[in-house]
């Protein structure tokens, strides 16, 4: 049996409501692959009969699974490679100039929606050599809570470490654990791991030098992005830095960023002026 529309609409909604991510009318395949292992796990007929069941006689955790499966969790080390790079070529040499010499007391970091590590730790690898270990401070969220177990244990099996992470990266960052490979103990004691909904206030660690966003607002409507985009902005050093997925922009959301041009994209500068 195929997904029914109120209960397409039912799961939207929840989403919607828990995360802010929208399921839009034809997305109904999605729903039906994300929730299967659960409905099975249940011991419902199908999707549909378990969304059903749901419906009938919610329970707290059985909801908050189903959001966490229809969360996006889509991640490789060193991602699209030009946000790194304008990271080390042109934020860090940008905070040094303007008044952090020796990141004092640290350079601090936020990774938002940060799936299963593998983006807060490329930040970790590709700053090893121009921040010193104990100078940095990631602060790595998502609102799955599996994700983050697997974050902070850090370690990745052969097929994940195949995604994009560069073989010197490897040998000098990884440990061999078994068929795995775990990251080294100082770069995961640069990395704080905690729950965080972005429709909820920031997370401590702030404030913040560097806000990697990246492949989010592209889920949200315009009053969530604006409301997210503010609330970063709220937690930014002044001069800090935003960056955003390739598809993904400030410009006609929030005024309060100047974009500014890095190699073949863009990253994005706080600025005094807010946004009415």
């Amino acid at each position: 049996m195929t997904l029914a529309n109120d209960s397409f609409l039912f799961v939207s909604d929840l989403v919607r409501r828990r995360s802010a991510i929208q399921l839009e009318a034809g997305k109904e395949y999605l729903v039906e692959s994300r929730l299967l292992p659960l409905a099975r796990t249940a011991g419902a007929a199908d999707v549909d009969a378990y969304v059903r069941s749901l419906r009938a006689a919610p329970s707290p955790a059985a909801l908050e699974a189903v959001v966490e499966a229809l969360t996006t969790n889509e991640t490789s080390w060193f991602r699209d490679a030009q946000p790194f790079q304008a990271l080390t070529g042109h934020v860090v040499p940008s905070l040094l100039e303007g008044g952090l010499p020796g990141f004092a007391p640290s350079l601090r970091v936020w990774s938002a929606a940060c799936s299963s590590g593998q983006e807060p730790y490329s930040i970790a690898m590709a700053l090893a050599d121009v921040v010193p270990p104990q100078s940095l401070r990631i602060t790595a969220t998502d609102l799955n809570e599996k994700m983050l177990t697997r974050g902070r244990q850090g370690r990745y099996s052969q097929l994940e470490v195949n995604r994009g992470l560069p073989a010197p990266m490897l040998v000098k960052h990884f440990v061999r654990v078994g068929a795995d490979w775990e990251i080294a103990p100082q770069l995961k004691q640069a990395v704080t791991f905690q729950r965080h909904n972005l429709l909820d206030a920031p997370p401590s660690g702030g404030p913040f030098d560097v806000v990697f966003l990246r492949n989010v607002l592209i889920y949200f409507d315009i009053a969530t992005k604006r409301d997210v985009l503010r609330k970063v902005q709220g937690v930014l050093r002044p001069g800090g830095y935003l960056l955003l997925g390739a598809a993904e922009t400030t410009i006609g959301v929030d005024e309060g960023w100047e974009r500014v041009p890095v190699g073949r994209g863009s990253v994005y500068r706080r600025t005094a002026r807010r946004a009415a």
